[in-house]
């Protein structure tokens, strides 16, 4: 079982920036595609951006393209979502998530319990 550490979250005003991370100590996230999604009050949970396993491909919902850039540092162990011009749509809980050899957002293993994001003035 995979614990996710996520952390980054909190108060931004629109336009601002923050950077999210996806950490799971004592676990090698190597080899395993990660993914952060978002589920905005009275909102379905919907895919944010993923990362196959091997870092070749990288996605990322209409909604965030230009303004989101997921990373990955296997030195840390750890996924980042990088995310600019916040808007107040984005404000949701977001929370990362694992599939071993995954290469997109589909059919996720393993999820982290959220870091909240507000965007608001």
């Amino acid at each position: 079982q995979v614990q996710f550490v996520e952390s980054g979250g909190g108060l931004v005003q629109p336009g601002g920036s923050l950077r999210l991370s996806c950490a799971a100590p004592g676990f090698s996230l190597d080899y395993y595609g990660i993914g952060w999604f978002r589920q905005a009050p009275g909102k379905e949970r919907e895919a944010v951006s993923c990362i196959s396993y091997d870092d070749a491909r990288t996605t990322y919902a209409d909604s965030v393209k230009g303004r989101f850039t997921i990373s990955r540092d296997k030195a840390k162990n750890t996924v980042y979502l990088e995310a600019n011009k916040l808007e107040a749509e984005d404000t949701a809980v977001y929370y990362c998530a694992a599939k071993r050899w995954g290469r997109s957002c589909d059919d996720m293993d393993y999820w982290g319990k959220g870091t909240l994001v507000t965007v608001s003035s």
